[in-house]
């Protein structure tokens, strides 16, 4: 019998042909990989053709994290969504979530399948997962992403697969599927080391839930982004003198802790220019995502062994990894999000997680999805629960932006998804500022004098000195005066000199 033969094959838009006005549909995918791509661009347009003849039509969209083009764009573009959960990358989204035009729930990842089994957004009425195959008996082998898709198969009332032949079917043995029951039933998850396989190659459904199979051959799009600028190696200098002094201190083993890297072009140069140092150890990482910078330091033997949800990788790296299978699956294993973002996994792997901000304050909050505190740009997405729970939690970010126009480092963030209790150290290219053991006083004078940019170390320093007394001083109608400014002047210190901080 053919794979998944017992199934109808349907073409795209006869798949998305019961999907209704108001339905809840989730869908596959993570850092814009594993989604299902012709059945979405299907739905995009069926919800254009009924807008056309002045029908209502908006579905709720859940899936693991950012869809990318084919998902989020696509329905964006076509005004399909009314409200979006947990983690979105969409600029047409995201303007539209700005405008109050869709809600969005911005969550931590790991608390996703948790949320939707027990009901907390209400039905699931149909899942549209990407797969290498379906097997007569409801066995579902993903393609470059495992994110929530088990969790969908199963509370999902209709199925929808899309069997994407551009993927390579090996994929299925760096899967690790692992479901937890639900509270207050399960035990620990013993997972001791980064590469420790507890689950099965697949997730099931209930072959009667299955509307149909769905053929495509499209690869996912990702693109090969710069690894290094001379912002984030100086970033990562000041990251690497620190990691280096902790091992002689005896706050790091000799043979390093397994470590964690956020998403960005920050994370990216960070990650890139610590794999090129003699002075760390081949690393381990415990992370959501592996990115081309990763698997290049995996052919350098840089690292040894990764964990994550997602292979967000681009087409060019992808293909690479296909071509030696041998190679890669003993050393990179795929996770549902629940299990790669846990928080007990964190604490017990003791990992070293590196993350990224928009802006930080100086008493150590970080704000990393909200611009002004206002406006999302992504979402929290899992920086939460690795900052929360890792051994040793670093908050990464330029001291500037826009030619110094912002300041990364600021009185009070207006928006905070990490705060000062979690976060134990700071880095910018300015320097790194170790918070442990600090009181809040003493926080603010670590944060100005290593991260904050020179030119906007006065002003900060002025604030704390004029704030009123207490245990955190703040002073509530001047905190987020640089931010007004920056609304109202286009500067968050009007008359600043920029060159003298573009000579800096």
């Amino acid at each position: 019998m053919p794979k998944g033969g017992m199934y109808p094959r349907l073409s795209p838009e006869e798949a998305v042909a019961d999907i209704f006005d108001g339905a809840t549909v989730a869908v596959s995918g993570f850092a814009n990989v594993g989604a299902a791509k012709i059945v979405s661009r299907a739905l995009a347009a069926k919800i254009r053709e009924a807008h056309g003849k002045g029908e209502s039509f908006r579905i709720r969209l859940l899936s693991g994290a950012s869809g990318g083009e084919d998902v989020d764009e696509s329905l964006a573009q076509a005004r399909g969504l009314s409200w979006r959960a947990p983690f979105q990358s969409s600029p047409t989204l995201r303007r539209q979530i700005n405008a109050q035009e869709v809600e969005y729930v911005d969550m931590h990842l790991s608390h996703v399948s948790q949320t939707v089994e027990a009901g907390f957004f209400g039905k699931v009425d149909f899942a549209v997962i990407e797969a290498t195959e379906i097997t007569p008996d409801g066995r579902v082998y993903f393609t470059t992403s495992i994110g929530a898709s088990p969790t969908y198969l199963k509370c999902a009332e209709r199925v929808i697969i899309e069997i994407n032949r551009h993927h390579s079917e090996r994929l299925r043995e760096m899967a690790d599927i692992v479901m937890l029951p639900s509270p207050p039933h399960r035990s620990p998850v013993p997972i001791h080391n980064v590469l420790t396989r507890l689950g099965w190659s697949y997730a099931v459904v209930d072959p009667k839930k299955v509307v149909g199979i769905v053929e495509s051959d499209e690869p996912d799009r990702v693109e090969n982004r710069p690894c290094s600028n001379s912002i984030t190696e100086r970033i990562a200098e000041n990251v690497l003198r620190f990691l280096f002094d902790e091992v002689p201190a005896g706050r790091m083993p000799q043979e390093f802790l397994p470590m964690q890297f956020g998403i960005g072009e920050v994370m990216d140069g960070v990650m890139a220019s610590l794999g090129k140092s003699p002075f760390i150890p081949p690393l381990s990482l415990f992370s959501l995502i592996v990115q081309d910078s990763i698997i290049d330091l995996m052919e350098q033997g840089k690292v040894t062994a990764a964990s994550a949800t997602s292979l967000a990788l681009s087409p060019t790296c992808l293909k690479r990894v296909y071509g030696n299978m041998d190679f890669f699956i003993p050393r990179i294993v795929l996770r549902p999000q629940e299990i790669a973002n846990h928080p007990a996994i964190i604490r017990r792997l003791g990992l070293i997680a590196l993350n990224s901000a928009i802006e930080v304050d100086i008493y150590g909050n970080a704000n990393s999805s909200h611009l002004f505190g206002t406006h999302i740009r992504n979402g929290v997405g899992g920086s939460g629960e690795f900052t929360r729970n890792s051994y040793l939690p670093i908050i990464a970010c330029p001291s500037v932006r826009k030619e110094g126009r912002i300041s990364c480092v600021v009185p009070m963030v207006p928006h905070v998804d990490n705060n000062e209790h979690s976060v134990q150290v700071i880095v910018t290219e300015q320097g790194l500022a170790d918070l442990r053991g600090l009181g809040p006083m003493q926080r603010a004078r670590a944060i100005i004098d290593n991260c904050a940019h020179p030119a906007y170390r006065d002003y900060l320093n002025r604030y704390i000195e004029q704030a009123r007394v207490g245990h955190i001083r703040h002073d509530l109608r001047e905190c987020f005066k640089l931010h007004k400014n920056l609304v109202e002047y286009g500067s968050m210190i009007p008359d600043m000199n920029f060159s003298r901080i573009s000579d800096a």
